[in-house]
């Protein structure tokens, strides 16, 4: 597919749009007024807007707090279940809510809610020396329908849980891509970099299968990068239409023209 042919979203056009933030954007409070502000547009174009978060580096710091020695393997947060309380608490509790009190103050009612909720998902661990680190399977999406037609948007952490009532660390971005598949909405993985960049630090405008393997193989993209990259490519497939991988300062231009230029293209 030619990125030339693939369409935008229309602003004079519902869809539901996914948006993914996290990291630094909890340090930034211009970022985080900024971003809530054009929600808060979108939604006033008719858009639904779900809301999905990570928070690694508050996360790391309450574990640091607590004398839990945190590590990452392939960009994955390495979650023992002793740590679960810990990283629930900052995730599902503090951040969620300072999420929600920043939607208010851009006139949005936000509703907190995790993967967990409403059976969103279920989840089943992604390898045992990873401990409780969870991948999450699309389940139901009759809560987020629900909050979405009483024009309220969820803001959903990356918490799940298996059908035993285990509690899963969920990579940020699969999460997205998880509730993305619920609502077969367009997806934006938001950082605070422009998108996938190259060996020079240049903004890639478009990803495929081929030059995706070959920057994996020269080391180009790696870690959390990686981890990104490889749930947007996933989402691309499993709703046969492209992925945005952008910066979330890049959020008021979504639906419009200008979008064409920001971000990278996943597909």
């Amino acid at each position: 597919m030619d990125v030339n042919s693939i369409s935008t979203i229309s602003k004079h056009h519902m869809s539901n749009i996914v948006l993914k933030v996290g990291g630094t954007f909890f340090e930034d409070q211009q970022a985080q007024s900024a971003f809530f502000d054009s929600v808060a547009a979108l939604k006033r174009q008719g858009h639904n807007v779900a809301i999905v978060h990570g928070g690694g580096a508050q996360l790391q710091t309450q574990l640091t707090a607590l004398g839990f020695k945190s590590e990452k393997y392939e960009g994955l947060r390495i979650s023992p279940d002793e740590q679960m309380p810990a990283v629930t608490g900052v995730l599902a509790g503090t951040l969620n809510k300072k999420m929600v009190v920043m939607a208010g103050k851009a006139g949005l009612t936000g509703v907190g809610i995790s993967l967990a909720d409403g059976n969103l998902a279920i989840c089943e661990q992604v390898a045992p020396h990873l401990g409780a680190v969870g991948y999450p399977h699309p389940h139901s999406a009759k809560l987020l329908h629900q909050l979405m037609h009483a024009n309220l948007t969820p803001i959903i952490c990356s918490i799940g849980s298996d059908q035993q009532g285990r509690l899963y660390n969920v990579n940020a971005d699969q999460a997205a891509t998880c509730i993305a598949s619920l609502l077969y909405a367009d997806l934006y993985l938001l950082s605070d970099v422009s998108g996938v960049l190259d060996g020079n630090k240049k903004l890639i405008n478009l990803l495929d299968e081929s030059n995706t393997s070959q920057m994996i193989t020269d080391g180009v993209i790696t870690d959390g990068m990686l981890v990104k990259v490889k749930a947007a490519q996933e989402a691309s497939k499993t709703l046969s239409k492209p992925v945005k991988i952008c910066s979330w300062n890049d959020v008021s231009t979504i639906g419009l023209l200008a979008e064409q230029a920001m971000g990278t293209l996943v597909q």
